[in-house]
């Protein structure tokens, strides 16, 4: 592929780099969030603190339902740093970078340094894939575990043909085909078998469509799928201490259970049909919309991107220089689209892939199509610093002055250092833009919204106090499974011990010794008093599921009408 445009001098290119990982690096202040972040941080924290590197736990119980792999990263990193909120989050930054080294690398195996920069700037910018530098799941640990077997193996078939990139030397094909097959089996740890899809299917396919398809009787493909399998077996292992020596266990309200099976075949067929232990309600459409704001500002070019290259691919022409980003992009969108089990960031592993798309496609434009774009592009920037008003103005944060001025100048400077309607100003623009969103909401908008985790401000106030801070918590949550709510961020940010009780009973043993300090809703707090056990309220904090923000929850006005109390009580028998 020739440059239709030159590549960004070096300096801009670094400084947009550098701004690209800054803006992602404001998610590392925010507090942890609930609810799945807040109990991935739990379950890391026992196992860092117990030592226990085999078994995971949640709620006090067996906990069947992730791969080990972030977890030991996790806990790792807790042993390194303490157990924090830098540490839990910062090993997911960190491979998140590494998702934009290799999609860096990956697009100049056959693309021009132009598209590769440009494709690393979008993928530090795409708001769902910044998003969950702040909202830490598993998706940074996948990225560059599904990216960096993808840019390895294609290395090992150019083999010592590395297309347009004379700078690349001879591929040592052993060593590639190795880490692809490690970073694969990390894969496979994280998100089980489904993996396999995004990594191998664009390679399958863009053998198909060039003509390559003896590739797939060639031998070495299967030693990397024998290899990469081979990499899981401390998850194989894990699983089967845990759960298949053990028939006795009760895990999703049944014995027998084997998580060696469910690491093959539950957790991934049995949510794709619909027929495992954890459900969903697919919407085959919901991937098309849920895209236009998770890959925003981007996700008009890669809409756009994807249908030429579909267009040029039934006509037989302009050929792409690859068709692996096309492949695993489209391939696991649809896997994910007739699913049974959807949530919008599952889409975050294949944004390498559709950062690529969408560079080819902006690069490829001629001169007075890319001034269009640029221009409505920076309308949708324009947009994007208007709704960062709005919702500072409406939410009324503490340092609301700092906050608005912080769009105000970001956006006045972007515009005014990159003032033409070119490649580069595109780029700037979008990069300023997304720089004014996530410092909104990193900065100023989240700490307003996780003030209402009722745990974790529990937790706080518990750890300052003398009287309770050794105290031990039992968490009162009736019932079975994980649960919910807000007690997941008070056992993590507790520094004393905490214990759950589910049931009255259970409750009763950890009180035989005398009263105890309970943390609980306030409706669970007034259903012990009604069953005979004496409560007395030490304090109250309002709780709201902030992943699930609401116009009544923005607006300080209504903000009261959808708050729920917990209680801090010491209760006896």
């Amino acid at each position: 592929m020739t440059d239709k445009y030159p590549p960004f001098n070096d300096r801009w290119f670094y400084t947009l780099l550098a701004v690209g990982v800054f803006l992602n690096a404001t998610g590392l202040f925010p507090p942890i969030m609930e609810l799945d972040g807040a109990l991935y941080a739990c379950i890391a924290k026992q196992m860092a603190q117990t030592g226990d590197f085999v078994n995971l736990y949640a709620v006090g119980s067996d906990w069947l339902d992730k791969p080990h792999f972030p977890f030991w990263v996790i806990a790792t990193s807790y042993r390194i740093f303490g157990v924090n909120t830098f540490a839990y989050k910062f090993p997911a930054l960190l491979f998140f970078l590494g998702s934009a080294i290799y999609t860096y690398q990956f697009a100049r195996l056959t693309y021009s340094k132009t598209v590769a920069q440009v494709a690393t700037l979008v993928l530090l910018t795409a708001f769902h894939g910044v998003l969950s530098n702040s909202d830490v799941r598993a998706e940074p640990y996948l990225m560059p575990l599904i990216i960096g077997p993808v840019y390895h193996f294609y290395r090992v078939f150019l083999g010592n043909k590395t297309g347009l990139q004379p700078n690349f030397s001879p591929s040592k094909s052993p060593l590639h085909l190795f880490i692809g097959s490690l970073l694969t089996g990390c894969a496979l740890m994280t998100k089980g078998v489904f993996v396999l899809i995004p990594i191998g299917g664009g390679l399958v396919l863009h053998w198909l469509l060039t003509g390559h398809w003896r590739e797939l009787l060639k031998i070495r493909w299967y030693v990397a799928v024998a290899l990469s399998f081979a990499c899981t077996l401390p998850e194989i292992y894990c699983l089967y201490q845990q759960f298949d020596v053990h028939p006795e266990k009760v895990i999703f309200g049944q014995s027998g259970v084997s998580g060696v099976r469910f690491f093959f075949w539950d957790s991934q067929f049995g949510r794709f049909f619909n027929t495992g232990p954890i459900k969903g309600e697919g919407d085959k459409l919901f991937f098309v919309h849920t895209l236009l704001w998770a890959f925003l500002p981007w996700s008009l070019p890669l809409y756009i991107g994807i249908g030429k290259a579909l267009t040029g691919l039934i006509k037989r022409q302009n050929p792409l220089p690859e068709y692996v980003s096309l492949g695993s992009g489209l391939l696991t969108f649809a896997l994910f689209s007739l699913s049974g089990f959807q949530l919008p960031h599952y889409l975050n592993i294949v944004f390498p892939f559709y950062a690529i798309l969408t560079a080819q496609f902006l690069v490829g434009l001629k001169p007075i199509n890319l001034r269009r774009w640029t221009i409505g592009q920076t309308v949708i920037g324009l947009a994007i610093a208007g709704i960062a008003i709005a919702l500072l103005l409406l939410v009324q944060p503490e340092n609301l002055v700092g906050a608005v001025v912080w769009v105000v100048i970001i956006t006045l400077a972007t515009l005014t250092i990159f003032r033409q309607n070119n490649l580069l100003s595109l780029s700037g623009r979008m990069v300023g833009s997304m720089l004014v969103l996530t410092g909104t909401l990193n900065l100023f908008l989240y700490p307003t919204f996780l003030h209402y985790q009722a745990g974790m401000a529990t937790a706080r106030y518990v750890n300052t106090d003398p009287k309770l801070a050794k105290r031990p918590t039992v968490l009162y949550e009736p019932g079975t499974g994980v649960g919910g709510g807000s007690f997941w961020t008070y056992e993590f940010y507790a520094n004393a011990p905490t214990v759950y009780a589910r049931t009255d009973s259970a409750m009763r043993v950890h009180l035989r010794k005398g009263p105890g300090q309970v943390f609980t809703t306030g409706l669970y707090a007034d259903s012990l008093a009604m069953r005979g056990f004496q409560v007395r309220r030490l304090a109250m904090f309002p709780y709201y599921h902030v992943s699930q923000l609401t116009y009544p929850f923005l607006n300080p006005a209504t903000r009261s009408q959808t708050l729920l109390p917990y209680v801090l009580a010491e209760v006896s028998q």
